[in-house]
């Protein structure tokens, strides 16, 4: 198991995250709150919904600071 594996599987549910995975023609990034996982996948859930990683296709993970404050207007 790869490190970024290792990670995902330890962190609590709810650790907001950034993933790196493999896509076709390359990489891409997910970035939001660790939901779920199980023996085939982790799943993301971002602004946009949630994004579901399959763990074959992880190469990097890393735990990230929660977004900061929104500044008033």
């Amino acid at each position: 198991m790869n490190r970024a594996l290792e990670l995902l599987s330890a962190l609590p549910l709810g650790t907001r995250v950034v993933v790196r995975y493999r896509i076709e023609g390359g990489s891409t990034d997910v970035l939001g709150g660790l939901t779920a996982r199980d023996a085939l996948g982790v799943t993301v859930a971002t602004r946009a919904g949630d994004v579901v990683v399959a763990l074959a296709d992880v190469q990097l993970a890393k735990p990230v600071p929660p977004p900061p404050p929104r500044r008033s207007r």
